[in-house]
């Protein structure tokens, strides 16, 4: 399956007193790689959040299944899960890349997020359509 791949190192500042990752850090990372994914698919979107859209992001969730340490390389892979009405369910998967092992990299963490596309009309944000231009962009990482 295709999908939308973006790498981080982890640094100190992503570390708890103990060494390993801090549990929020990888819902950070989701979000970093959402926003690395509209830079480089779907630039007209990047606009429209600064005029009235808005991607409220109503759910996310991280199942951890192996810890992850200062200075280890992370690919965050983005798929999309589903599109209903005016939400978005975007699947990550978080591999740690390896020198040594048997394929390069090993399965560290899966999550999940649920975005509703939101037009602010005054004080108040009301549900709006996928913009099409979002739409189009991940129609490859289905």
């Amino acid at each position: 399956m295709k999908f939308y791949e973006y790498r981080h190192v982890v640094g100190f500042e992503d570390t708890n007193l103990v060494g390993n990752v801090y549990y929020v850090n990888p819902l950070r990372w989701q979000g970093r790689c959402r926003e690395m994914f509209l830079r480089d698919n779907a630039p007209e979107v990047l606009d429209e959040l600064s005029r009235d859209l808005a991607l409220a992001t109503v759910r996310c969730s991280c199942d951890y299944l192996t810890e992850l340490f200062a200075f280890d390389q992370v690919s965050v892979r983005m798929r999309l899960g589903g599109v209903v009405q005016n939400r978005i369910t975007l699947l990550f998967e978080y591999w740690r890349l390896t020198a040594g092992g048997a394929d390069g990299e090993e399965l560290a963490a899966r999550g999940e997020q649920v975005v509703a596309c939101m037009r602010r009309e005054g004080e108040r944000t009301v549900p709006t359509a996928i913009p099409v231009a979002l739409r189009e962009a991940l129609k490859p990482y289905a």
